[in-house]
């Protein structure tokens, strides 16, 4: 199997389930616990893509400029500062330590 026949059954199996969620009725998802795991889910989701994001590199966990810049972001985010400075103080940090070493 190709590259692209994965890529177009990906798709087909994509477009699959958004149609298949229009058949739910609406009483089952306004129910509390459906409620509260979609909200979990999606926190969970974004969590896991930033740990992948921040410590993988291929197969391997690496530790480098990216980790100080992310608890730097974090930082900042939880001082409520702009989310634009939030970007650019981590893009710096990060910048900063990659020169450094």
């Amino acid at each position: 199997m190709t590259l692209w026949q994965i890529v177009i059954l990906a798709s087909i199996a994509c477009l699959v389930l958004k149609f298949a969620g229009y058949l739910v009725p609406a009483q089952l998802l306004e129910a509390p616990a459906p409620s509260r795991i979609a909200d979990l889910l999606t926190v969970a989701l974004l969590a896991a893509l930033i740990a992948v994001q921040t410590f993988g590199a291929g197969q391997h966990v690496v530790v480098d400029a990216r980790v100080p810049a992310v608890i730097v972001a974090a930082a900042l985010y939880a001082l409520r500062v702009p989310f634009i400075v939030v970007v650019a103080v981590a893009a710096l940090v990060a910048a900063g330590i990659r020169l450094v070493t």
